[in-house]
């Protein structure tokens, strides 16, 4: 045993004798952590941090961000490498199993991953219950929830196998769910999955596929598709991440977990932020109108906001932000569109925000939401269907860290905590003395 003094830090209260020290925890890479597990038990308090910025609530081996020097590494590979080299299956092989697979491993899993890509024929007519302007995203959290009705047999958490079934099972049929949910909203016949066709090459055909003529795959753009997915994919402990951990710390089963991530991942601060970026964009109008918004933007007076910019975590560029413009370069050119006003506005907003000191000395830097959204208005996506896209994506994610913390042994409930400011305790009055 390692004589070696761990390090801690002192906490104490002023005015009183009571201290302790908290033991500092290191992970592989990033800061010290301080454990302050018993701090309640031994000083009685307990920390105060709204929206868990500065709280580690688990250990992963999954995802690692460094905000401050603009780096990402799924399973310890830099995005750029996976995002260039790999694809959209392989990387589900590795969030989920921690190892970039053989050869024999990846043909496998993608086999696994395709057998499952059809849905319980009932859940086809789940969607008939639904308005025809039904938004795709509220049609994705109750299909994905009503899974756990219809693949029962693998509601047993504990049993690994089932575990494995049900990641084959959501990753295989949450594109086929969400496809089906565009098809419904625009009266179009469902498209039945093809086996024959890759991951995000099947995704885009039963989107955009139609049984009176044959569809033709564009190789550049399901490769657009797939990097789109290799970027999403996971995010470490956001804000709907937290959220399938939360739930699957109550022991929910694997549907019910993924549907309230999706449920997370709707709102415009999470997920519909490249949707922001393209309404942002469409109201500015041209590029001669970006002066005046900047103005308005630096203005402390004005709501004007300012998306596609900044990040919570990254405090420097956004690794995923390079990539996707470079992506972006590529579908215009394949689909031979030269004169794009909303890349000619992004293009500005992205040399303002590199040469401006007011992004500068705030680190606005341009996010991986900035281009997102206008590669997939060139594809002809609409924009009620860009969080479906994220949700798509990110199931792999999901699952993989509910996977994590449902086989991590010193796993509890999550049950934060709260600074009470209501009333004090007082007595009942009855109705005629208030």
């Amino acid at each position: 045993m390692s004589g070696t003094a761990k390090p801690t830090i002192t906490v104490t209260i002023d005015g009183t004798n009571k201290s302790m020290q908290l033991p500092l925890l290191t992970g592989t890479l990033g800061p010290p952590v301080a454990d302050i597990r018993k701090l309640n038990g031994e000083l009685g308090i307990f920390t105060f941090d709204p929206g868990y910025g500065m709280t580690a609530s688990c250990d992963s081996k999954i995802t690692f961000i460094d905000g401050d020097e603009g780096v990402l590494l799924y399973r310890g590979y830099p995005i750029e490498q996976l995002a260039e080299k790999s694809d959209f299956i392989e990387v589900s092989y590795l969030l989920l199993n921690g190892n970039l697979p053989n050869a024999a491993e990846l043909d496998g899993f993608e086999k696994g991953v395709m057998r499952h890509t059809m849905l319980h024929e009932q859940l086809r007519r789940f969607y008939d219950g639904f308005r025809r302007d039904a938004h795709p995203m509220a049609i994705m959290c109750a299909v994905v929830g009503a899974m756990a009705a219809f693949y029962h047999d693998n509601l047993d958490i504990n049993d690994p196998e089932q575990r494995r079934i049900a990641a084959f099972r959501l990753i295989a049929k949450v594109p086929t769910i969400a496809a089906w949910a565009y098809k419904y909203s625009i009266g179009q016949p469902f498209m039945y999955p093809r086996n024959d066709l890759k991951y995000a090459e099947n995704f885009l055909y039963m989107m955009n596929a139609v049984p009176a003529e044959p569809w033709v795959s564009n190789p550049i753009l399901s490769r657009a598709m797939d990097r789109i997915l290799v970027l999403h994919a996971d995010h470490e402990q956001n804000a709907s991440t937290s959220t399938v951990r939360l739930a699957g710390s109550t022991g929910a089963n694997p549907f019910a977990c993924i549907a309230a991530g999706i449920a997370a991942l709707w709102g415009p601060a999470h997920g519909g932020a490249n949707e922001a970026v393209l309404k942002m964009l469409a109201e500015i109008g041209t590029p001669k109108n970006i002066p005046q918004f900047i103005s308005e933007v630096k203005d402390k007076n004005s709501h004007t906001k300012l998306m596609g910019f900044g990040h919570r975590v990254y405090k420097n560029f956004d690794p995923r932000a390079t990539i996707m413009k470079e992506t972006c370069h590529e579908v215009l050119a394949e689909l031979g569109i030269k004169d794009e006003p909303l890349l000619d506005m992004a293009m500005e907003m992205e040399r303002i925000a590199l040469s401006d000191p007011y992004f500068i000395e705030r680190k606005l830097y341009p996010n991986v939401d900035f281009y997102s959204g206008i590669i997939l208005k060139a594809m002809g996506i609409p924009t009620s269907m860009f969080t479906v896209l994220f949700a798509v994506a990110r199931t792999v994610g999901w699952v993989s860290q509910w996977k994590e913390m449902v086989e991590d042994p010193g796993q509890r409930i999550g049950r934060p905590r709260q600074i009470y400011t209501g009333a004090a305790k007082r007595d009942y009055t009855t109705i005629g003395g208030r």
